[in-house]
């Protein structure tokens, strides 16, 4: 079978928004650990405006323009850059009240179609091989990019896609295809090798792990900026909004999405917990014998059970319990989440640290 995955880095304008929006979710977490949040984020050229709302029992301790132009320098968004974040003209629209949060986020405030899917093991962080991998690779090149960095200064906009053939849990990298924005004194043909030696290293590391890999990098066509330089990388180049890079914050493109986008919403609400609620009990499943797992939940107004809960196995493993779905289990599991602000990027069910991507810590959790 023939398989395919694609990511953004953090410089692109949709990221950056997601990046953006929980930033901002954090912010609230920070005033109030019950917080409500509902914060959309747009950005076109050099302007940024924001709607939605928050509430809290205290008011946010930075100002939205003091978190803009943090997230941007953390990103790369700075000074010689085609995208410097202190130009932005930012227009804020969304409300920021204080008040008692919980009449929202003690309770499911809307209806909702949520999937969770599990396979393969921990080796692909339980996703989808040709998902795991170009996580890993968008995340070598997002580094690059630091200071430091193999590519320090480049970026941070960007785009990498990946082509695999899976055969008898072999699997065959054949094609990478990248995109980097550049600064305009850059020479396309170093970018282009720094590039492959960023995702060469990255690519023996996964292999050096896991004998599943069976290509070397000599063997993978690797195709870089095929429209040229990108020098006009960011809000100058494409707009971005929260919330349509849903293919790569979930499963990739072989997996069911479900309804809702993640970013910008509080962990209350029940498009964000219960993605991440049935995550968790997909890789439950998992870890406990079955092969794969989807997990179909939906939820509606003002109701704690959700209205059903399917379990689409291959294999056998444990079903966890139907208490466990519960919006206010979920809630008890998951509200003292930290770090709200890294889930932006993209890694809500790549990156380990969060309790339901990880075995050990789902036992702990449950």
């Amino acid at each position: 079978m023939i398989r395919f995955a694609e990511a953004v880095f953090d410089g692109h304008p949709d990221k950056f928004c997601d990046i953006l929006a929980d930033s901002i979710v954090s912010e609230a977490y920070q005033a109030d650990p019950e917080a409500y949040a509902q914060i959309e984020v747009g950005v076109w050229s050099d302007s940024i405006w924001l709607s939605g709302a928050t509430m809290t029992r205290q008011p946010l301790s930075r100002g939205i323009d003091e978190i803009v132009r943090d997230v941007g320098r953390r990103i790369g968004y700075t000074g010689g850059n085609h995208i410097d974040v202190e130009k932005y003209r930012i227009s804020n629209e969304a409300c920021f009240a204080v008040g008692d949060p919980t009449q929202w986020t003690h309770k499911v405030n809307d209806q909702s179609i949520v999937i969770g899917w599990a396979g393969y093991d921990g080796k692909t962080h339980f996703l989808p091989p040709e998902q795991f991998l170009v996580h890993t690779l968008r995340q070598s090149m997002v580094d690059s990019f630091a200071a430091g960095g193999l590519m320090d200064g480049q970026g941070p906009d960007g785009k990498i896609l990946v082509r695999l053939r899976e055969e008898c849990m072999k699997w065959h990298l054949e094609h990478v295809l990248v995109t980097v924005q550049q600064k305009e004194s850059a020479n396309l043909l170093d970018i282009g090798t720094s590039i492959s030696g960023v995702l060469a290293d990255a690519y023996r590391r996964v292999q050096h792990n896991d004998p599943r890999w069976v290509c070397e990098w000599d063997e993978v066509e690797l195709l870089v900026n095929p429209n040229g330089p990108l020098l006009n990388g960011g809000s100058d180049g494409d707009n971005g909004q929260t919330g349509r890079k849903l293919v790569m914050d979930f499963y990739g493109p072989r997996i069911p999405l479900g309804g809702g986008a993640l970013s910008g919403k509080d962990l209350s609400h029940i498009d964000r917990a219960g993605a991440y609620a049935s995550r968790q009990a997909a890789v439950h499943a998992v870890s406990s014998g079955a092969e794969s797992c989807q997990v179909t939940l939906v939820y509606a107004p003002n109701r704690n059970e959700p209205l059903d809960i399917s379990f689409q196995m291959v294999g056998r493993g444990q079903r966890l319990q139907a208490s466990e779905f519960n919006h206010d289990s979920i809630c008890r599991r998951f509200l003292n989440t930290k770090n709200v602000e890294r889930l932006g990027s993209g890694g809500h069910f790549f990156q380990e640290e969060w309790p339901w991507n990880s075995y050990n810590l789902i036992s702990e959790h449950l």
